[in-house]
């Protein structure tokens, strides 16, 4: 009994503590896209994008701080990302011509294929 209450105050301390992150809440600049099977030219002005759906294309020009994908059989094209690339899904094509973000693939790690690599331009 007494490790669940202490496992339930550390769980709200850390809960608590990563709501106040400041990378936690979407700013202004950032862009989220939903949808399935379209084509979006978009240019990223140092935000984060923010992919959810299903066959969405992506051509994201300019810098992009982060891109962060959800759902399966998306592409995305992009000139440079700084900082990170997050994929959770199936089937996720991320292309970069500039930059060193670091690669998270949340979907390889559940056996699920995709595609994260820096391409020449």
């Amino acid at each position: 009994m007494k490790r669940t209450a202490l496992a339930g105050t550390l769980l709200c301390l850390v809960a608590g503590s990563l709501g106040n992150a400041p990378g936690a809440h979407a700013v202004p600049g950032d862009i989220h896209i939903y949808g399935v099977h379209e084509t979006h030219t978009l240019d990223c002005d140092g935000g984060t994008l923010f992919i959810n759906g299903a066959n969405l294309t992506i051509h994201a020009m300019g810098t992009c701080w982060a891109v962060t994908t959800q759902g399966s059989q998306n592409t995305v094209i992009a000139d440079t990302i700084v900082n990170d690339v997050t994929v959770y899904g199936n089937d996720t094509t991320v292309y970069y011509h500039n930059g060193d973000p670091l690669l998270f693939d949340r979907g390889r790690e559940l056996g699920m294929t995709n595609r994260l690599q820096r391409v020449p331009a």
